[in-house]
Protein backbone atom coordinates (compact mmCIF):
# COMPACT_ATOMS: atom_id res chain seq x y z
CA UNK A 1 0.00 0.00 0.00
CA UNK A 2 1.24 3.48 -0.86
CA UNK A 3 2.16 5.51 2.20
CA UNK A 4 1.13 9.17 2.04
CA UNK A 5 2.44 11.69 4.52
CA UNK A 6 0.37 14.63 5.63
CA UNK A 7 1.60 17.82 3.98
CA UNK A 8 1.37 21.54 4.56
CA UNK A 9 -1.91 21.69 2.71
CA UNK A 10 -2.89 23.48 -0.41
CA UNK A 11 -5.21 22.13 -3.08
CA UNK A 12 -2.59 19.73 -4.34
CA UNK A 13 -3.94 17.66 -7.22
CA UNK A 14 -0.98 15.28 -7.20
CA UNK A 15 -1.50 14.58 -3.51
CA UNK A 16 -5.16 13.88 -4.10
CA UNK A 17 -4.43 11.53 -6.99
CA UNK A 18 -2.04 9.53 -4.79
CA UNK A 19 -4.66 9.50 -2.06
CA UNK A 20 -7.19 8.02 -4.48
CA UNK A 21 -4.65 5.33 -5.41
CA UNK A 22 -4.14 4.46 -1.76
CA UNK A 23 -7.86 4.19 -1.08
CA UNK A 24 -8.44 1.99 -4.11
CA UNK A 25 -5.57 -0.30 -3.16
CA UNK A 26 -7.55 -1.47 -0.12
CA UNK A 27 -10.36 -2.89 -2.29
CA UNK A 28 -10.54 -6.18 -4.19
CA UNK A 29 -9.55 -5.65 -7.82
CA UNK A 30 -13.08 -5.71 -9.22
CA UNK A 31 -14.41 -3.27 -6.62
CA UNK A 32 -11.41 -0.97 -7.05
CA UNK A 33 -12.00 -0.83 -10.79
CA UNK A 34 -15.61 0.21 -10.26
CA UNK A 35 -14.93 2.73 -7.52
CA UNK A 36 -12.11 4.36 -9.52
CA UNK A 37 -14.75 5.77 -11.87
CA UNK A 38 -16.32 7.71 -8.99
CA UNK A 39 -13.19 9.45 -7.67
CA UNK A 40 -11.34 12.23 -9.44
CA UNK A 41 -9.37 15.46 -9.14
CA UNK A 42 -10.47 18.62 -10.92
CA UNK A 43 -8.31 19.74 -13.83
CA UNK A 44 -7.85 23.28 -15.02
CA UNK A 45 -10.15 24.05 -17.94
CA UNK A 46 -12.08 20.77 -17.74
CA UNK A 47 -15.80 21.13 -18.43
CA UNK A 48 -16.67 18.50 -15.85
CA UNK A 49 -15.03 16.58 -13.02
CA UNK A 50 -14.86 13.32 -14.96
CA UNK A 51 -16.57 11.12 -12.40
CA UNK A 52 -19.26 8.55 -13.09
CA UNK A 53 -22.53 9.14 -11.27
CA UNK A 54 -26.14 7.96 -10.93
CA UNK A 55 -24.96 4.34 -10.91
CA UNK A 56 -26.14 1.78 -8.36
CA UNK A 57 -23.94 1.40 -5.29
CA UNK A 58 -21.72 -1.62 -4.83
CA UNK A 59 -23.24 -4.00 -2.23
CA UNK A 60 -21.27 -4.06 0.99
CA UNK A 61 -19.43 -0.72 0.69
CA UNK A 62 -21.77 1.15 3.06
CA UNK A 63 -23.24 3.79 0.76
CA UNK A 64 -24.74 6.83 2.46
CA UNK A 65 -27.51 7.28 -0.11
CA UNK A 66 -31.24 7.39 0.52
CA UNK A 67 -34.05 5.78 -1.47
CA UNK A 68 -36.73 6.86 -3.94
CA UNK A 69 -39.27 7.18 -1.11
CA UNK A 70 -36.93 9.59 0.66
CA UNK A 71 -36.66 11.71 -2.47
CA UNK A 72 -40.39 11.83 -3.16
CA UNK A 73 -41.83 12.10 0.32
CA UNK A 74 -38.95 13.44 2.36
CA UNK A 75 -37.90 16.11 -0.14
CA UNK A 76 -40.54 17.11 -2.70
CA UNK A 77 -44.03 16.31 -1.38
CA UNK A 78 -43.55 16.35 2.39
CA UNK A 79 -43.29 20.17 2.77
CA UNK A 80 -46.61 20.86 0.94
CA UNK A 81 -48.32 21.96 4.11
CA UNK A 82 -52.08 21.80 3.45
CA UNK A 83 -52.03 18.27 2.03
CA UNK A 84 -51.89 15.06 4.04
CA UNK A 85 -49.07 12.76 2.90
CA UNK A 86 -49.62 9.07 3.59
CA UNK A 87 -46.65 6.74 3.97
CA UNK A 88 -48.29 3.62 2.58
CA UNK A 89 -46.55 0.57 3.99
CA UNK A 90 -44.87 -0.47 7.27
CA UNK A 91 -44.39 2.19 9.94
CA UNK A 92 -40.58 2.33 9.72
CA UNK A 93 -40.20 4.51 6.63
CA UNK A 94 -42.73 7.07 7.79
CA UNK A 95 -41.23 7.13 11.28
CA UNK A 96 -37.72 7.72 9.93
CA UNK A 97 -38.88 10.50 7.61
CA UNK A 98 -41.03 12.19 10.24
CA UNK A 99 -39.92 15.84 10.61
CA UNK A 100 -36.37 14.98 9.54
CA UNK A 101 -35.88 17.97 7.26
CA UNK A 102 -37.04 20.91 9.45
CA UNK A 103 -39.29 22.31 6.70
CA UNK A 104 -40.61 25.42 8.44
CA UNK A 105 -44.16 26.54 7.65
CA UNK A 106 -46.90 28.89 8.79
CA UNK A 107 -50.30 27.55 9.79
CA UNK A 108 -52.05 25.62 12.53
CA UNK A 109 -50.66 22.09 12.77
CA UNK A 110 -53.43 19.52 12.59
CA UNK A 111 -55.95 22.07 11.36
CA UNK A 112 -54.77 23.46 8.03
CA UNK A 113 -51.10 22.33 8.04
CA UNK A 114 -49.78 18.79 8.37
CA UNK A 115 -46.02 18.85 7.61
CA UNK A 116 -44.84 17.61 11.00
CA UNK A 117 -47.55 14.98 11.36
CA UNK A 118 -46.98 11.35 10.42
CA UNK A 119 -49.67 9.42 8.54
CA UNK A 120 -48.91 5.76 7.92
CA UNK A 121 -50.99 2.74 6.92
CA UNK A 122 -48.79 0.69 9.27
CA UNK A 123 -48.65 -2.56 7.28
CA UNK A 124 -48.86 -5.78 9.25
CA UNK A 125 -48.34 -9.36 8.01
CA UNK A 126 -51.96 -9.71 6.94
CA UNK A 127 -51.63 -6.60 4.76
CA UNK A 128 -48.65 -8.15 2.98
CA UNK A 129 -50.63 -11.32 2.37
CA UNK A 130 -54.04 -9.87 1.45
CA UNK A 131 -53.04 -6.41 0.21
CA UNK A 132 -53.47 -2.95 1.67
CA UNK A 133 -56.00 -1.40 -0.73
CA UNK A 134 -58.94 -1.66 1.64
CA UNK A 135 -56.87 -0.28 4.49
CA UNK A 136 -55.83 2.67 2.32
CA UNK A 137 -59.45 3.47 1.48
CA UNK A 138 -60.41 3.38 5.15
CA UNK A 139 -57.45 5.57 6.04
CA UNK A 140 -58.44 8.24 3.50
CA UNK A 141 -61.99 8.26 4.92
CA UNK A 142 -60.59 8.70 8.45
CA UNK A 143 -58.33 11.55 7.31
CA UNK A 144 -61.32 13.33 5.79
CA UNK A 145 -63.28 12.94 9.03
CA UNK A 146 -60.45 14.01 11.34
CA UNK A 147 -58.83 16.72 9.20
CA UNK A 148 -61.57 18.20 7.00
CA UNK A 149 -59.55 21.31 6.10
CA UNK A 150 -56.92 19.37 4.16
CA UNK A 151 -56.78 20.35 0.49
CA UNK A 152 -55.73 16.97 -0.83
CA UNK A 153 -53.89 13.73 -0.10
CA UNK A 154 -50.81 12.07 -1.52
CA UNK A 155 -50.10 8.34 -1.25
CA UNK A 156 -46.38 7.57 -0.98
CA UNK A 157 -45.79 3.89 -1.66
CA UNK A 158 -43.11 2.05 0.29
CA UNK A 159 -41.22 -1.03 -0.91
CA UNK A 160 -43.78 -3.74 0.05
CA UNK A 161 -46.51 -1.95 -1.92
CA UNK A 162 -44.60 -2.42 -5.16
CA UNK A 163 -43.69 -6.00 -4.30
CA UNK A 164 -47.23 -7.18 -3.57
CA UNK A 165 -48.84 -5.13 -6.35
CA UNK A 166 -51.25 -2.84 -4.48
CA UNK A 167 -53.22 -0.74 -6.99
CA UNK A 168 -52.83 2.69 -5.38
CA UNK A 169 -53.76 4.42 -8.64
CA UNK A 170 -57.21 2.82 -8.65
CA UNK A 171 -57.78 3.69 -5.00
CA UNK A 172 -56.62 7.28 -5.55
CA UNK A 173 -58.96 7.75 -8.53
CA UNK A 174 -61.95 6.34 -6.64
CA UNK A 175 -61.39 8.33 -3.46
CA UNK A 176 -60.63 11.58 -5.33
CA UNK A 177 -64.06 11.33 -6.96
CA UNK A 178 -65.71 10.63 -3.60
CA UNK A 179 -64.11 13.42 -1.57
CA UNK A 180 -63.82 15.97 -4.36
CA UNK A 181 -60.12 16.63 -3.71
CA UNK A 182 -56.88 15.53 -5.37
CA UNK A 183 -55.61 12.15 -4.21
CA UNK A 184 -52.18 11.72 -5.78
CA UNK A 185 -50.60 8.26 -6.10
CA UNK A 186 -46.81 8.48 -6.02
CA UNK A 187 -45.05 5.26 -7.06
CA UNK A 188 -41.88 5.89 -5.06
CA UNK A 189 -41.08 2.44 -3.66
CA UNK A 190 -37.62 2.68 -2.14
CA UNK A 191 -36.10 0.02 -4.39
CA UNK A 192 -36.74 2.08 -7.54
CA UNK A 193 -33.66 3.57 -9.15
CA UNK A 194 -30.22 3.84 -7.58
CA UNK A 195 -30.88 6.60 -5.02
CA UNK A 196 -33.36 9.23 -3.85
CA UNK A 197 -32.80 11.03 -7.16
CA UNK A 198 -35.38 8.91 -8.97
CA UNK A 199 -37.82 9.75 -6.17
CA UNK A 200 -37.48 13.44 -7.07
CA UNK A 201 -38.24 12.65 -10.70
CA UNK A 202 -41.24 10.48 -9.81
CA UNK A 203 -42.59 13.23 -7.53
CA UNK A 204 -42.16 15.84 -10.28
CA UNK A 205 -44.05 13.61 -12.70
CA UNK A 206 -46.87 13.23 -10.16
CA UNK A 207 -47.21 17.02 -9.95
CA UNK A 208 -47.28 17.19 -13.74
CA UNK A 209 -49.87 14.43 -14.13
CA UNK A 210 -52.19 15.06 -11.16
CA UNK A 211 -51.86 18.76 -10.28
CA UNK A 212 -51.14 20.83 -13.36
CA UNK A 213 -54.25 21.80 -15.34
CA UNK A 214 -56.45 19.82 -12.94
CA UNK A 215 -57.33 22.50 -10.37
CA UNK A 216 -60.07 25.08 -10.66
CA UNK A 217 -59.01 28.36 -12.24
CA UNK A 218 -58.49 31.05 -9.63
CA UNK A 219 -60.63 33.87 -10.95
CA UNK A 220 -59.16 36.27 -8.39
CA UNK A 221 -55.58 35.58 -9.46
CA UNK A 222 -54.21 38.51 -11.43
CA UNK A 223 -50.94 37.96 -13.26
CA UNK A 224 -48.18 40.60 -13.30
CA UNK A 225 -44.99 40.96 -15.39
CA UNK A 226 -42.91 40.25 -12.30
CA UNK A 227 -44.33 36.90 -11.17
CA UNK A 228 -41.76 34.25 -10.23
CA UNK A 229 -41.82 30.84 -8.58
CA UNK A 230 -39.23 30.00 -5.94
CA UNK A 231 -38.72 26.35 -6.81
CA UNK A 232 -36.55 23.65 -5.23
CA UNK A 233 -36.33 25.47 -1.89
CA UNK A 234 -37.74 23.41 0.96
CA UNK A 235 -37.55 26.15 3.62
CA UNK A 236 -35.13 24.26 5.84
CA UNK A 237 -34.66 26.43 8.89
CA UNK A 238 -36.54 29.23 7.09
CA UNK A 239 -34.34 29.40 3.97
CA UNK A 240 -37.19 30.12 1.54
CA UNK A 241 -38.38 33.02 3.66
CA UNK A 242 -34.92 34.61 3.49
CA UNK A 243 -34.76 34.11 -0.27
CA UNK A 244 -38.28 35.39 -0.83
CA UNK A 245 -37.57 38.55 1.14
CA UNK A 246 -34.73 39.53 -1.17
CA UNK A 247 -36.68 38.74 -4.33
CA UNK A 248 -39.63 40.79 -3.20
CA UNK A 249 -37.42 43.66 -2.07
CA UNK A 250 -36.04 43.94 -5.60
CA UNK A 251 -39.57 44.20 -6.99
CA UNK A 252 -40.52 40.66 -7.94
CA UNK A 253 -43.69 38.88 -6.82
CA UNK A 254 -43.24 35.33 -5.57
CA UNK A 255 -46.50 33.59 -6.48
CA UNK A 256 -45.44 30.14 -5.25
CA UNK A 257 -42.82 28.43 -3.10
CA UNK A 258 -41.91 24.89 -4.12
CA UNK A 259 -42.31 23.17 -1.80
CA UNK A 260 -41.21 24.76 1.46
CA UNK A 261 -44.17 26.39 3.21
CA UNK A 262 -46.23 25.79 0.07
CA UNK A 263 -49.88 25.00 -0.55
CA UNK A 264 -51.67 22.97 -3.17
CA UNK A 265 -52.90 26.22 -4.75
CA UNK A 266 -49.28 27.35 -5.18
CA UNK A 267 -48.45 24.15 -7.05
CA UNK A 268 -51.45 24.70 -9.30
CA UNK A 269 -50.65 28.33 -10.14
CA UNK A 270 -46.93 27.83 -10.84
CA UNK A 271 -47.34 27.69 -14.65
CA UNK A 272 -48.61 31.29 -14.55
CA UNK A 273 -45.16 32.59 -13.59
CA UNK A 274 -42.88 34.56 -15.90
CA UNK A 275 -39.75 32.86 -14.53
CA UNK A 276 -38.97 29.77 -12.45
CA UNK A 277 -36.10 30.35 -10.03
CA UNK A 278 -34.71 26.92 -9.22
CA UNK A 279 -32.55 26.49 -6.14
CA UNK A 280 -32.13 22.71 -5.92
CA UNK A 281 -31.46 21.79 -9.53
CA UNK A 282 -31.25 18.06 -8.91
CA UNK A 283 -34.70 17.70 -7.35
CA UNK A 284 -36.71 20.12 -9.50
CA UNK A 285 -35.07 20.44 -12.92
CA UNK A 286 -37.53 17.91 -14.35
CA UNK A 287 -40.67 19.93 -13.66
CA UNK A 288 -38.88 23.16 -14.61
CA UNK A 289 -38.03 21.72 -18.02
CA UNK A 290 -41.63 20.54 -18.41
CA UNK A 291 -42.99 24.03 -17.67
CA UNK A 292 -40.53 25.51 -20.14
CA UNK A 293 -41.63 23.09 -22.87
CA UNK A 294 -45.39 23.23 -22.25
CA UNK A 295 -45.98 26.74 -20.90
CA UNK A 296 -42.94 28.57 -22.26
CA UNK A 297 -41.71 29.48 -18.75
CA UNK A 298 -37.92 29.96 -18.64
CA UNK A 299 -35.96 28.82 -15.60
CA UNK A 300 -32.72 29.88 -13.95
CA UNK A 301 -30.63 28.11 -11.30
CA UNK A 302 -29.78 30.70 -8.67
CA UNK A 303 -27.63 30.58 -5.54
CA UNK A 304 -28.14 32.70 -2.41
CA UNK A 305 -25.34 31.20 -0.27
CA UNK A 306 -22.85 33.91 0.67
CA UNK A 307 -22.66 37.57 -0.44
CA UNK A 308 -20.60 37.04 -3.60
CA UNK A 309 -23.10 34.58 -5.05
CA UNK A 310 -26.08 36.56 -3.79
CA UNK A 311 -24.88 39.59 -5.75
CA UNK A 312 -24.21 37.46 -8.83
CA UNK A 313 -27.61 35.75 -8.66
CA UNK A 314 -29.69 38.87 -8.03
CA UNK A 315 -28.10 40.61 -11.01
CA UNK A 316 -28.56 37.54 -13.21
CA UNK A 317 -32.22 37.24 -12.21
CA UNK A 318 -32.75 40.94 -12.91
CA UNK A 319 -31.53 40.43 -16.48
CA UNK A 320 -34.76 38.52 -17.22
CA UNK A 321 -36.77 41.66 -16.43
CA UNK A 322 -36.78 45.41 -17.08
CA UNK A 323 -34.83 48.34 -15.64
CA UNK A 324 -37.15 48.56 -12.64
CA UNK A 325 -36.02 45.13 -11.42
CA UNK A 326 -32.38 45.79 -12.35
CA UNK A 327 -32.45 48.98 -10.25
CA UNK A 328 -34.16 47.01 -7.48
CA UNK A 329 -31.40 44.40 -7.49
CA UNK A 330 -28.71 47.07 -7.14
CA UNK A 331 -30.68 48.74 -4.35
CA UNK A 332 -30.93 45.46 -2.41
CA UNK A 333 -27.23 44.69 -2.89
CA UNK A 334 -26.24 48.18 -1.70
CA UNK A 335 -28.55 47.93 1.31
CA UNK A 336 -27.12 44.67 2.61
CA UNK A 337 -23.47 45.02 1.59
CA UNK A 338 -22.45 46.78 4.87
CA UNK A 339 -24.06 43.93 6.81
CA UNK A 340 -22.21 41.29 4.78
CA UNK A 341 -18.92 43.20 5.10
CA UNK A 342 -19.37 43.37 8.87
CA UNK A 343 -19.93 39.60 9.05
CA UNK A 344 -16.81 38.95 6.98
CA UNK A 345 -14.75 41.38 9.04
CA UNK A 346 -15.76 39.59 12.23
CA UNK A 347 -15.36 35.96 11.17
CA UNK A 348 -12.82 35.86 8.34
CA UNK A 349 -9.81 36.43 10.66
CA UNK A 350 -10.95 33.40 12.68
CA UNK A 351 -11.67 31.15 9.69
CA UNK A 352 -9.22 32.18 6.97
CA UNK A 353 -7.17 29.31 5.56
CA UNK A 354 -9.31 26.58 7.14
CA UNK A 355 -9.88 23.48 4.99
CA UNK A 356 -13.40 22.21 4.31
CA UNK A 357 -14.67 18.89 2.95
CA UNK A 358 -18.27 18.72 1.72
CA UNK A 359 -20.31 15.59 1.11
CA UNK A 360 -24.00 16.33 0.77
CA UNK A 361 -26.90 15.72 -1.57
CA UNK A 362 -28.68 18.05 -3.94
CA UNK A 363 -26.82 21.29 -4.55
CA UNK A 364 -24.71 22.12 -1.53
CA UNK A 365 -21.33 20.70 -2.60
CA UNK A 366 -21.22 23.45 -5.22
CA UNK A 367 -23.61 26.14 -4.03
CA UNK A 368 -21.90 26.54 -0.65
CA UNK A 369 -18.37 26.81 -2.05
CA UNK A 370 -18.43 30.59 -2.45
CA UNK A 371 -19.99 31.14 0.98
CA UNK A 372 -16.98 29.40 2.53
CA UNK A 373 -14.58 31.28 0.27
CA UNK A 374 -16.20 34.58 1.27
CA UNK A 375 -14.96 33.73 4.77
CA UNK A 376 -11.47 32.84 3.53
CA UNK A 377 -11.99 29.08 3.82
CA UNK A 378 -10.81 26.56 1.22
CA UNK A 379 -12.80 23.66 -0.26
CA UNK A 380 -10.42 20.70 -0.52
CA UNK A 381 -12.98 18.02 -1.32
CA UNK A 382 -16.56 17.95 -2.56
CA UNK A 383 -18.94 15.15 -3.39
CA UNK A 384 -22.58 14.22 -3.84
CA UNK A 385 -24.67 11.31 -2.67
CA UNK A 386 -26.96 11.14 -5.69
CA UNK A 387 -25.73 13.58 -8.34
CA UNK A 388 -25.92 13.17 -12.11
CA UNK A 389 -23.34 14.16 -14.70
CA UNK A 390 -24.78 17.64 -15.14
CA UNK A 391 -24.36 18.30 -11.41
CA UNK A 392 -20.64 17.62 -11.68
CA UNK A 393 -20.42 19.79 -14.78
CA UNK A 394 -21.89 22.62 -12.74
CA UNK A 395 -19.52 21.87 -9.86
CA UNK A 396 -16.48 22.48 -12.07
CA UNK A 397 -17.55 26.12 -12.30
CA UNK A 398 -17.22 26.53 -8.53
CA UNK A 399 -14.26 24.52 -7.25
CA UNK A 400 -10.57 25.20 -7.81
CA UNK A 401 -8.13 23.06 -9.75
CA UNK A 402 -6.82 20.15 -7.71
CA UNK A 403 -9.98 19.71 -5.62
CA UNK A 404 -10.80 16.13 -4.68
CA UNK A 405 -14.15 15.06 -6.13
CA UNK A 406 -16.04 11.97 -5.01
CA UNK A 407 -19.39 10.47 -5.97
CA UNK A 408 -21.43 8.16 -3.70
CA UNK A 409 -18.43 7.94 -1.39
CA UNK A 410 -18.20 4.89 0.86
CA UNK A 411 -17.77 5.04 4.60
CA UNK A 412 -14.22 3.69 4.27
CA UNK A 413 -13.28 6.28 1.64
CA UNK A 414 -14.75 9.12 3.65
CA UNK A 415 -12.83 8.18 6.77
CA UNK A 416 -9.58 7.72 4.83
CA UNK A 417 -9.95 11.09 3.09
CA UNK A 418 -10.53 12.78 6.44
CA UNK A 419 -7.55 11.01 8.01
CA UNK A 420 -5.14 11.96 5.22
CA UNK A 421 -6.33 15.46 4.38
CA UNK A 422 -7.10 16.45 7.99
CA UNK A 423 -9.76 19.06 7.13
CA UNK A 424 -10.63 21.69 9.70
CA UNK A 425 -14.33 21.14 9.03
CA UNK A 426 -16.52 18.49 7.40
CA UNK A 427 -20.01 19.32 6.16
CA UNK A 428 -22.20 16.30 5.51
CA UNK A 429 -25.28 14.46 6.81
CA UNK A 430 -26.46 13.00 10.08
CA UNK A 431 -25.07 9.52 9.30
CA UNK A 432 -21.56 10.93 9.01
CA UNK A 433 -21.76 13.42 11.86
CA UNK A 434 -20.84 11.43 14.95
CA UNK A 435 -18.17 9.25 13.34
CA UNK A 436 -16.43 12.40 12.10
CA UNK A 437 -16.62 14.11 15.48
CA UNK A 438 -15.17 11.00 17.15
CA UNK A 439 -12.22 11.41 14.79
CA UNK A 440 -11.62 14.81 16.39
CA UNK A 441 -12.78 16.79 13.36
CA UNK A 442 -15.37 19.60 13.62
CA UNK A 443 -18.59 18.88 11.76
CA UNK A 444 -21.71 20.69 10.54
CA UNK A 445 -24.81 18.81 9.44
CA UNK A 446 -25.61 20.36 6.07
CA UNK A 447 -28.86 18.58 5.27
CA UNK A 448 -30.88 20.37 7.94
CA UNK A 449 -28.38 22.95 9.27
CA UNK A 450 -27.81 21.17 12.60
CA UNK A 451 -30.97 22.70 14.11
CA UNK A 452 -29.88 26.18 13.04
CA UNK A 453 -30.57 28.30 9.96
CA UNK A 454 -31.58 29.88 7.77
CA UNK A 455 -28.39 29.91 5.68
CA UNK A 456 -29.79 31.55 2.52
CA UNK A 457 -29.63 35.29 1.91
CA UNK A 458 -27.77 37.98 3.77
CA UNK A 459 -29.30 37.29 7.17
CA UNK A 460 -28.63 33.60 6.60
CA UNK A 461 -24.98 34.31 5.83
CA UNK A 462 -24.55 35.87 9.27
CA UNK A 463 -25.93 32.69 10.88
CA UNK A 464 -23.84 30.49 8.59
CA UNK A 465 -20.60 32.33 9.50
CA UNK A 466 -21.38 32.13 13.22
CA UNK A 467 -22.11 28.39 13.04
CA UNK A 468 -18.93 27.61 11.10
CA UNK A 469 -16.90 29.61 13.62
CA UNK A 470 -18.50 27.77 16.54
CA UNK A 471 -17.65 24.44 14.96
CA UNK A 472 -14.11 25.13 13.75
CA UNK A 473 -12.96 27.05 16.82
CA UNK A 474 -14.64 24.94 19.47
CA UNK A 475 -12.09 24.08 22.21
CA UNK A 476 -13.64 20.64 22.64
CA UNK A 477 -11.63 19.10 19.81
CA UNK A 478 -8.37 19.92 21.55
CA UNK A 479 -9.31 17.74 24.51
CA UNK A 480 -8.95 14.34 22.83
CA UNK A 481 -6.90 12.68 20.14
CA UNK A 482 -8.07 11.46 16.77
CA UNK A 483 -7.80 7.66 16.29
CA UNK A 484 -4.77 7.95 14.02
CA UNK A 485 -2.93 10.10 16.60
CA UNK A 486 -3.17 7.43 19.30
CA UNK A 487 -0.75 4.60 19.91
CA UNK A 488 -1.62 0.94 19.35
CA UNK A 489 -4.62 -0.27 21.32
CA UNK A 490 -3.71 -2.11 24.54
CA UNK A 491 -4.15 -5.85 24.49
CA UNK A 492 -7.38 -7.10 25.94
CA UNK A 493 -7.13 -8.41 29.49
CA UNK A 494 -7.97 -12.10 29.57
CA UNK A 495 -10.92 -13.00 31.77
CA UNK A 496 -9.93 -14.86 34.90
Amino acid sequence: MTVIKTIDYKNDGEFHEKLIEEVLSAYPEKTAKKRAKHLAVTKDGASDCGVKSNIKSIPGVMSIRGCAYAGAKGVVWGPVKDMVHISHGPVGCGQYSWSQRRNFYTGETGVDSFVTMQFTSDFQEKDIVFGGDKKLKTMIDEIEALFPLNKGISVMSECPVGLIGDDIESVAKQKAAEIGKPVVPVRCEGFRGVSQSLGHHIANDAVRDFIFDKGKEESEFQSTPYDVVLIGDYNIGGDAWSSRRLLEEMGLRVIAQWTGDSTLAELERAPKAKLNLIHCYRSMNYISRHMEEKYGTPWYEFNLFGPSRIEFSLRAIAEFFDDKIKEGAERVIAKYKPMADAVIARYKPRLEGKKVMLYVGGLRPRHMVNAYEDLGMMIVGAGYEFAHKDDYQRTSEYVKEGTLIFDDVTQFEMEKFIERIRPDLVGSGIKEKYATQKMGVPFRQLHSWDYSGPYHGYDGFAIFARDMDMAVNSPAYGLFKAPWAKGPAPEAIAAE
